[in-house]
């Protein structure tokens, strides 16, 4: 029996994300093959919307892990230059994760992970700038375990967050956008959390639907030497297969000076050490998505819990340009429901996770 919300996803995705027309070349990439059946309802849609080609593939991470772990020098220095011409035809990029195990790649070897996303970045740079892109998620029995509920629930969970008004939400972000770009230092404060920066002069972005599904923030980027102070994370956060617990970050003009995380101090601060850029945070961002609080192992939605931030290691965006170069772009959530404060200058805009600044209270969840 087909599940009517997965053709809801879909709809989401082809006629508000990416807004498929006639004449549109279309790349649907789909990881794991669990993700079929929206595979097929976006296939469908795609064509009934006159695109002229849509090219869908699926990939395993069980068989890429291989790739990192045997592949010489010269395979892992060869570059696909047959994506990148596809890619520079490609108008609309609808990716779908359907992760049976989050830890896939947990004991793949790292060094040639960041030797190979440095060596396909053209890729990825094209698609980014150049194609109406989405990144969306597929319930599975993995996913649901790494986020402690049954498939049913974890169902649930992300057709609730994803499926929604999402030209509501962009009215409602608008606010906090408009607040943001009039503002110049930005301090966050809760337990083990002393952080002070400025945002002067960089926008700020409304993540309203368009690139991530499913979506809720507003980000910009922190003048690149401007953050001092320390944080501590606390919701975990995987990246290159390991799961990291409680990092915390010292900064001084700018550049993370300390980072520590439970146990995993060694590789943190190997990743922190991949190039210069990685030590400077490219994107601070506050999480508004009313249909996510806790975490789920997944940072596609632990990014917009609401009532959360992230303050990122790494590149930034082109729309918030800060000036920082990195292969590496490392969104770490700090949730302050019941404990934390973010000012923007002189003004309390949200105390313990929720919204206390008059023009923003329409953000806040009505439960």
């Amino acid at each position: 029996m087909r599940d009517p919300r997965v053709k809801q996803l879909a709809e989401v995705l082809v006629n508000y994300s990416t807004r498929v027309k006639k004449g549109d070349v279309v790349l649907i990439s789909a990881s794991g093959f669990e993700c079929a059946p929206l595979v097929r309802e976006l296939y469908v849609l795609c064509l009934h919307k006159g695109a002229k080609y849509v090219e869908y593939d699926f990939s395993l991470p069980e068989i890429n892990r291989h790739f990192y772990n045997n592949a010489g020098k010269d395979q892992l220095a060869y570059f696909p230059q047959h994506k990148l011409d596809f890619m520079k035809q490609v108008n609309v990029y609808i990716a779908i994760s359907a992760a049976e195990n989050s830890m896939v790649m947990a004991q793949a070897d790292q060094a040639s992970m960041i030797a190979y996303a440095k060596v396909v970045r053209p890729i990825v740079d094209r698609r980014v700038k150049h194609t109406r892109w989405v990144i969306t998620r597929y319930p599975t029995h993995g996913a649901a375990q790494e986020a402690k509920m049954s498939l049913e629930e974890f169902e649930d969970y992300l057709f609730s967050a994803c499926c929604i008004d999402w030209s509501a939400e962009s009215r409602k972000q608008e606010k906090l956008k408009k607040l943001m770009d009039k503002t110049d230092r930005v301090r966050i404060k809760a337990s083990d959390t002393d952080l002070a920066f400025s945002i002067r002069g960089l926008p700020g972005m409304k993540c309203d639907g368009r690139f991530n599904i499913p979506d809720g923030e507003v980000f910009t980027a922190p003048v690149k030497d401007s953050a001092e102070g320390y944080i501590t994370y606390n919701c975990p956060t995987i990246y290159q297969g390991k799961e990291f617990n409680n990092i915390r970050l010292e900064f001084k003009k700018g550049r993370i000076v300390g980072a520590t995380a439970q146990g995993m101090d060694a590789p943190l601060n190997k990743i922190l050490d991949t190039d210069e850029g990685a030590r400077y945070i490219g994107e601070f961002a506050i999480g508004v998505n009313p249909g996510i609080r806790l975490p789920a192992r997944n940072i596609l939605f632990d990014e917009k819990i609401f009532g959360s931030i992230h303050f990122t290691p790494g590149q930034c965006y082109d729309e918030c340009d800060n000036g920082n170069r990195s292969a590496v772009h490392w969104d770490m959530v700090k949730i302050l429901q019941g404990d934390g404060e973010i000012w923007f200058d002189d003004l309390l805009i949200q105390k313990d996770g929720r919204f206390v600044h008059k023009d923003l209270l329409g953000l806040n969840p009505r439960d």
